[in-house]
């Protein structure tokens, strides 16, 4: 990643070469899947307290997945939105099966 990526496209091709463990992928799509529901509270409660969580949740588990089973540096820092926007991809594609836990079966 010496040189800076300069397409959306370009950057997910490389988001999914950082996110091939599968618990680290189980990891990202439940932080995701976590701040969905926290989202949802903090609607129905009025946008109480809830909504203070949404990164924490949101980043806490996927950069435990990194940290521990990816064994790299997040591309968040260095692609901010690029990399939310590819967290919310992958969720959904996972979740409608054009994309899998085990990446070997993408």
């Amino acid at each position: 990643m010496a040189d800076r990526i300069k397409t959306y496209s370009e950057f997910y091709q490389f988001y999914l070469t950082e996110h091939q463990n599968k618990t680290s992928r189980i990891l990202h799509f439940t932080g995701t899947f976590l701040v969905f529901v926290l989202l949802l509270l903090a609607v129905l409660n009025g946008w109480g307290w809830e909504w203070l969580f949404l990164p924490l949740v949101g980043y806490g588990f996927a950069w435990v997945g990194h940290a521990f089973f990816e064994k790299n540096k997040p591309a968040t820092f260095k692609y901010p939105f690029w990399s939310l926007i590819s967290d919310f991809k992958l969720f959904f594609e996972i979740l409608f099966g054009s994309k899998s836990f085990d990446s070997r079966k993408d």
